[in-house]
C-alpha cells in the first residue's frame, strides 16, 4: 500500500531535528531506502517552503512536496486525498496529527501514527540487510549504533 507522509510530523519521531537545515533531505533518504525495500510508492509533504522553493520534486523514488509558506502540509495532504477520490482507500497516511488522521478517515484511507511508522520503518530496514555466505548479519546493537550515527536514534 502506498504512503502519504506528513514529513515534519515524522522528523522528530526519528530523532532528527526540525531546526537542522538538512532534516528534510535526511528524511527523504531514509524514505528512499524504505520505498526500495518495501517496493512501495512514497509521497512526503513538508510545509514552510520559502518563496521560489515550493513545489514537487522527485528525490529518487520518493515524491517530495514542498508546500509554500502560508499553507500547510495538512491541507496539501487533504487536497491530495480528495483528488484521489475512491482510490484514496488504497493509501496509508502517516501522521500523529489528529487533523491529518481525520482527513484520512473521511477519505477512507488507512492511517497510522508517526510513532508506529517509525517501528515499521526500522523493522523494514533492519530485515533488508542482505547477507551472503561470507557476511555476518548486522546485530541489533550495530543497527542502533548506525541509526544513532546517522540521526535515526529516538
Amino acid at each position: 500500500m502506498p504512503y502519504l507522509i506528513d514529513g515534519h510530523n515524522l522528523i522528530p519521531k526519528l530523532g532528527l531535528h526540525l531546526d537542522d537545515p538538512n532534516d528534510e533531505m535526511e528524511l527523504a533518504r531514509i524514505l528512499q531506502d524504505f520505498a526500495r525495500v518495501r517496493r512501495q510508492q512514497v509521497e512526503v509533504y513538508f510545509d514552510g517552503a520559502p518563496p521560489g522553493q515550493a513545489g514537487m520534486r522527485k528525490l529518487g523514488t520518493v515524491r517530495a512536496h514542498f508546500i509554500r509558506l502560508g499553507q500547510t502540509a495538512d491541507a496539501a495532504i487533504h487536497t491530495r486525498l480528495t483528488s484521489m477520490g475512491k482510490a484514496a482507500k488504497n493509501w496509508t497516511v502517516i501522521s500523529s496529527d489528529r487533523e491529518v488522521q481525520s482527513s484520512a478517515k473521511i477519505h477512507q484511507a488507512q492511517f497510522i501514527s508517526s510513532e508506529e511508522f517509525v517501528k515499521l520503518l526500522r523493522t523494514a530496514l533492519s530485515t533488508s540487510t542482505q547477507t551472503s555466505a561470507d557476511e555476518k548479519p548486522m546485530s541489533a546493537r550495530e543497527l542502533e549504533e548506525w541509526l544513532h550515527l546517522f540521526g535515526g536514534k529516538e
